[in-house]
């Protein structure tokens, strides 16, 4: 089953508006909520051609003679692409529905990552690497995360930016060693790897950056 599994919109109208699946009444249920340019403030997601986007940064202009202006720079849910554009009172933006539920992470394999609901595991789906993104070797299996949906598809996940991990392979240090800033590669329990300190070792849970894919620190040591 494919990440349109999630359709938000239908399953709680079904569960709650029995007698208004009907379209047009469904659409009047489910009216689109309007902004104006000057809403467009950090962290605002609205529909832009059809995908979710959010403002990262907003700064208001107004010339003489000219009509005021929104500067935005914007993030486009789906892509991760970032592009500037400006806005104007004339501009019709619509706010993006996203909703966001629990669902449990089970494995990956070949580039995709299968999920389940997260209190029924036999309703599975899969998503591809490019919906998880990079943070997605930072998983653990059995592990909840928040899915984002959009118009009915899941369109990300959200990690938690530092996870601790153990390690499961450490290669030993070199004896004699000791310059400052000196990293090896270990193998974490999600099967990923990255640098660390020498004097890491097989056992030890460390605490990751999972948007930077960084050691932070050792929180336990074997």
């Amino acid at each position: 089953m494919g990440s349109n599994y999630f359709n938000h919109r239908t399953s709680f109208a079904a569960r709650t508006l029995p007698g208004l699946l009907d379209e047009g009444l469904f659409c009047l249920y489910y009216k689109k909520v309007m902004l104006s340019y000057i809403d467009l403030k950090p962290g605002t997601k609205f529909v832009l051609n059809g995908e979710p986007y959010v403002v990262l940064e907003y700064s208001f202009a107004k010339k003489q003679r000219q009509k005021p202006t929104v500067q935005t720079k914007i993030k486009n849910l789906i892509t991760a692409s970032v592009t500037e554009r400006s806005f104007t009172q004339n501009d019709k933006i619509e706010e993006a529905d996203i909703d966001t539920r629990d669902i449990r992470f089970l494995y990956s394999r070949n580039a995709e990552y299968w999920f389940c609901e997260a209190d029924n595991q036999q309703e599975r789906f899969n998503l591809e690497e490019d919906i998880v993104g990079k943070k997605g070797r930072f998983l653990k299996e059995n592990s909840i995360v928040k899915a984002q949906v959009f118009d009915g598809k899941i369109i990300g996940i959200e990690v938690p930016i530092k996870v601790d991990l153990k390690v499961t392979e450490a290669p030993p240090a070199v004896r004699g060693n000791t310059a400052q800033g000196v990293t090896k590669t270990v193998v974490l329990e999600t099967g990923t790897g990255i640098n660390a300190p020498i004097f890491i070792n097989e056992g030890d849970v460390l605490r990751v950056n999972t948007e930077k894919g960084e050691y932070v620190e050792r929180v336990y040591k074997s």
